[in-house]
């Protein structure tokens, strides 16, 4: 039976080693960026093709991350297996492209076979490495230096600090590149439709309203009875009160119902337009879904009216079909 295995405090003081140590490397890289980060930066940024980025083993991982970075950050960059690349993958990297090879020794046989291919196609080489000496970096037309002073590992074997500092440069190249390209929020936005930021930037008012027969409206002549009638037929807590050319003129809530009931007026006979709400609060269909949030958090509502710009009625929406539009 194997023994058991338990941690000790040494763990948690290794551990704070670790992290001291890569925060350490880290920290140094912030002295080499210079003209040739720069020089680097631009020769992404006159690129007419893509970022391909490569790298063996724990290098390739690295690789793949910084390519992902880039794509999503405005910057269109994919990955190619250097091993691969030599076997015919090489076909994808054209004389308009940039090839970005992570190799921190510099000297990756897989990386250093497909070179002189790159370069004899015309496409532009920056390489990664923690040596200015070796054979990738003198290849290269513009290498980043990320060496360190030690791995993290006890037995510095380990790719650890130098995998850490070779993604920190790759994400300084990104952010600079996003930077320079004046790539923003909504930009962003439409890289990750799928996220909560592509949600809230990309859903408009039009997207996620009630329309057509939908639209819970009554004309002005309309009786509180009615008027309940179609806040119950429609279910979203209001009816709006139009005029003959659909025009807003009002609004009449569940709590304007609440307000009503202590009055005790004639459900039957009273107008619904002697009770409703003067002038509500209204929105655009091509506003963002996100704008009609913050007003209704702004006015404690939680229902809204959507209006084209002759304040004819064209939707309506409550906070429920917010929530369920995953906008909040």
């Amino acid at each position: 039976m194997n023994k058991s295995l338990t941690a000790t405090p040494r763990a948690l003081d290794l551990a704070r080693e670790v992290l001291n140590i890569e925060a350490a490397a880290i920290l140094a890289l912030t002295q080499r960026i210079d003209e040739t980060f720069l020089r680097a930066l631009n020769i992404i940024l006159s690129c007419e093709g893509r970022v391909i980025v490569s790298g063996m083993g724990k290098s390739g991982h690295i690789a793949r991350k910084i390519a992902a970075t880039m794509s999503s950050t405005g910057t269109p960059a994919y990955f190619v297996h250097p091993a691969e690349a030599s076997h015919g993958d090489l076909g994808m990297i054209t004389a308009h492209d940039v090839f970005i090879a992570l190799s921190y020794s510099g000297e990756s046989q897989e990386l250093l076979t497909i070179v002189p291919v790159i370069k004899r196609q015309g496409a532009k080489l920056i390489s990664l490495t923690g040596n200015p000496q070796s054979s990738l970096a003198l290849a290269a037309d513009a290498h980043l230096n990320g060496a360190v002073d030690k791995e993290a590992c006890p037995m510095g074997l380990a790719p650890t600090t130098s995998t850490t500092a070779a993604l920190a440069l790759g994400d300084a190249l990104a952010m600079a590149l996003l930077d320079a390209k004046g790539f923003g929020v909504e930009d962003f936005a439409r890289s990750h439709p799928g996220g909560s930021l592509g949600r809230r930037l990309l859903t408009h008012v039009r997207d996620i309203m009630h329309s057509g027969k939908g639209i819970p409206a009554v004309g002005q002549h309309a009786t509180l009875a009615e008027a309940v009638l179609e806040i119950s037929r429609k279910g979203l807590g209001m009816t709006a009160i139009v005029d003959d050319a659909q025009q807003v003129l009002g609004i009449y809530t569940d709590g304007d119902l609440r307000r009503t009931l202590e009055k005790r007026l004639d459900f039957s006979t009273t107008l619904v337009s002697s009770v409703m709400s003067r002038a509500p609060r209204s929105i655009m269909p091509d506003a963002l879904a996100a704008e009609a949030v913050q007003l209704m958090e702004q006015h404690n509502i939680s229902q809204m009216l959507v209006v084209d710009d002759s304040n004819i009625l064209v939707g309506a929406l409550n906070m429920h079909d917010l929530l369920r539009a995953k906008v909040i």
